[in-house]
């Protein structure tokens, strides 16, 4: 009966989530909006529009890649961040802008850039983690410490490619390493929505199966689940749904951390649906309102990474204190 009452309230809690996100987009869409002269009023929908989409395909990339990670890991206070793609992003766009020039085709058209940083980070995610996870014999703490030690590494490049580069290089470069929505091309939606829709059909048979594996390896492989496997191909998910993300926007290091553990404290659950569905969905409410602020109030002159890194950091030592009491 318990566990029937906490299905309810959790359904409710995910309605409301839902509704609040609808007002937020609503909002976010007509706030300031010159309602008397049509051109204008349709010109900002055109450029409104894109960043809605996009900030909720984020939200959702994001948002169920951390509670998956977590799930995996079986901690709360990590991200899918530690694997390393934050630093192979802004690795990948110093060697573009450093060997090819911010005036190449590479930099400068958005399509081609998404899909560089796509390609590369999905690839080398897809041949490292799989490498590493077999070495490792799938131990997955192994594989996490090693991300980290790889994360050092990418940095070190990156650093010492914007130390070699030309000062007006470096100037075009910093713009693409911060996470922006201020310009989105309406051409990487599709290509993103594409992505993720084969990734969850592919992996659909492992996403039915978290539930079980967050009893343990033993209580799993009991119950007839292919522990190894199944965690491999998750894993390998969560780093290309972090790659989508990161391509689309640029790095978004807290994020994750702060709606996932969000979602578990308010739905209180270990229904992965719901997780996942809660962490989306105040993902998505967290970057239309930061964005809103962002263009509002700071009129563009902070980008709302800034506000997330900061939130994110200051929930990170909340969560450190509680987990020790």
């Amino acid at each position: 009966m318990n566990n029937v009452s906490l299905q309810r309230r959790n359904i409710r809690k995910l309605v409301i989530l839902a509704v609040v996100t609808v007002i937020a987009c609503i909002a976010y869409m007509l706030v300031n909006m010159n309602f008397h002269n049509e051109r204008l009023f349709r010109y900002a929908l055109s450029l409104r529009t894109p960043k809605v989409i996009v900030m909720l395909i984020t939200a959702f990339a994001i948002g169920s890649a951390s509670i998956v990670f977590q799930s995996i890991i079986n901690n709360t206070i990590v991200t899918p961040c530690l694997l390393g793609m934050n630093s192979l992003y802004t690795m990948i766009h110093t060697m573009v802008v450093f060997f090819a020039g911010s005036g190449s085709i590479l930099a400068v058209n958005a399509n081609a850039a998404f899909a560089v940083d796509l390609l590369l980070m999905a690839v080398v995610a897809t041949i490292v983690y799989s490498y590493l996870f077999k070495k490792t014999k799938h131990n997955v703490l192994y594989v996490l410490l090693i991300g980290t030690v790889l994360s050092s590494f990418f940095s070190s490049i990156q650093n010492t490619l914007t130390r070699m580069m030309d000062p007006n290089e470096y100037d075009s470069l910093l713009a693409t390493l911060v996470a922006s929505f201020s310009n989105v091309n309406s051409e990487i939606i599709i290509f993103s929505v594409i992505a993720l829709t084969i990734l969850i059909f592919v992996l659909r048979k492992e996403l039915m199966l978290l539930d079980v594996i967050t009893l343990g390896k033993d209580q799993a492989t009991n119950l007839g689940v292919d522990y190894d496997t199944t965690i491999r191909k998750l894993l390998l998910g969560v780093t290309i749904c972090i790659a989508v993300a990161t391509a689309m926007v640029g790095p978004i290091s807290f994020l994750g951390l702060i709606i996932a553990n969000l979602s578990r404290q308010l739905l209180k659950t270990f229904r992965h649906s719901q997780l996942i569905l809660g962490a989306s969905l105040i993902g998505m409410i967290v970057l239309i309102m930061g964005q809103m602020v962002v263009e509002q109030i700071f009129v563009y002159a902070i980008p709302i990474s800034v506000f997330i890194t900061t939130g994110g950091g200051i929930y990170f030592l909340y969560l450190l204190l509680r987990k020790g009491k």
